[in-house]
């Protein structure tokens, strides 16, 4: 994690909690072509006793208007497909599926599909 802290403000890393570390999200390269250099790809975290409080809501709220304040364009993500919290959080906070990458990641062995998200950033532009 220090690598994200020290990847500078071109990619944001935010951390919610009051006592201690409950969740973090992070904008990370999407690819290093220059055509993309307005997408970034999120990661987010929320501890399991903070979810279903906002936490996670919050995070992705703040790392979409910093994004956008940086230039960015959209952010993306992948997620499990039978992850139904996170299903929820994303399309709750204006994220829409966009595909599906099928046997893209092991998991504990076992092939797992990902499912593709985005979130368009300052869409009137």
């Amino acid at each position: 994690m220090l690598a994200w802290l020290e990847a500078g403000e071109r990619f944001p890393v935010l951390v919610a909690g009051e006592t201690g570390v409950c969740g973090w999200a992070r904008v990370a390269e999407y690819s290093p072509r220059p055509a993309y250099a307005g997408v970034g790809e999120l990661s987010i975290y929320v501890d399991r006793a903070a979810r279903g409080q906002g936490v996670g809501a919050g995070l992705l709220e703040e790392l979409a208007r910093r994004a956008a304040g940086l230039g960015y364009w959209k952010l993306t993500g992948k997620l499990f497909p039978e992850n139904e919290p996170s299903l929820r959080l994303v399309r709750r906070n204006g994220w829409r599926e966009v595909g599906r990458h099928v046997r893209h990641a092991r998991l504990d062995g076992q092939w797992r599909d990902v499912l593709v998200v985005e979130r368009l950033l300052d869409r009137g532009r």
